[in-house]
């Protein structure tokens, strides 16, 4: 198996591509979802229901932005987190024979 590194260096990790949702209603809802589109698109007729997945599209963009920027945001503050537990490490661990920090 090759490291994420490595993988992610290749353009091999699409995490983004992978992701389903666990939440139990996931499913229900996307249903519906799928549901009252097609209602939509027969009240509505294909060049107008065209014109409203178009905004759709355009909402997705905006949307897509947004989780990237928070997945980005949350990414560095875990990555801040570790260096600052891993940086005071030698204040939390001692070597309990000699009482001196490791």
């Amino acid at each position: 198996m090759k490291s994420i590194l490595e993988a992610l260096y290749r353009g091999q990790l699409h995490p983004d591509e992978a992701i389903v949702p666990s939440h139990p209603e996931y499913r229900v809802l996307s249903q519906q979802v799928a549901a009252q589109a097609e209602q939509w698109r027969n009240r509505l007729g294909e060049e107008v229901f065209r014109e409203l997945e178009e905004y759709f599209d355009l909402c997705d963009s905006v949307n897509s932005m947004h989780v990237e920027a928070a997945f980005l945001h949350g990414f560095r503050i875990g990555a801040n987190l570790m260096i600052e537990v891993t940086g005071k490490r030698e204040e939390l661990v001692t070597n309990a024979a000699s009482g001196l920090s490791l």
